[in-house]
């Protein structure tokens, strides 16, 4: 038996955060705050490419390897099989789609800066749901994802905590567009 790279999207996307946590925590101190965490408002400089950069690198940085362990327990269990269903580079797409709405969105509603790839955890989540999704229905897994996990975040978002609930709840409403805009391809 030989090891096979059968999900090089969510492979790569673990590898490079792992690395990146990895230089933070021993080289390259203060590497994640500084290029993989998006500013929050008021904090956004135009004139600073790392501004614009972080905008979609935010869900590689993580606080730790708790923090890290914790967003890619989810993205290699659903990752690659939403990756053989919508392709690599479909879900290379979303990924990047969802990064990017959720640090413009960070940057223009709240003050706090945003790191990790929570919101990437919560757009595979509603997106496995439409999976099997037809034309002309909607799934009821769907419905019980969307109000047992997004219910959960927006109940936990009046709570203080230093999780971005609204990166959850962003990240579940992208992979709810996508399932449903997007159909899986029909396998053959």
């Amino acid at each position: 038996m030989k090891v096979r790279y059968n999900s090089p999207t969510v492979l790569t996307f673990t590898l490079i955060s792992a690395v990146v946590l990895i230089l933070s925590q021993t080289l390259l101190r203060g590497l994640n705050q500084q290029w993989f965490a998006v500013p929050g408002k008021g904090s956004f400089n135009p004139a600073l490419i790392r501004s614009w950069f972080t905008l979609l690198s935010h869900v590689i940085g993580h606080a730790d390897w708790n923090h890290l362990l914790s967003n890619f327990a989810f993205i290699l269990l659903i990752g690659p099989i939403l990756e053989e269903a919508y392709g690599s580079v479909q879900l290379l797409l979303m990924l990047v789609l969802t990064s990017l709405v959720t640090g413009i969105l960070n940057v223009l509603l709240f003050p706090s800066s945003l790191m990790g790839a929570s919101g990437i955890v919560f757009m595979m989540i509603l997106l496995a749901s439409f999976t099997n999704f037809s034309k002309g229905e909607i799934p009821l897994t769907f419905i019980l994802v969307l109000v047992i996990y997004l219910g959960r975040e927006i109940y936990n978002s009046f709570n203080y905590n230093n999780i971005s609930e609204f990166a959850h709840i962003v990240g579940g409403f992208c992979g709810s567009l996508f399932g449903f805009f997007r159909p899986a391809r029909k396998r053959t």
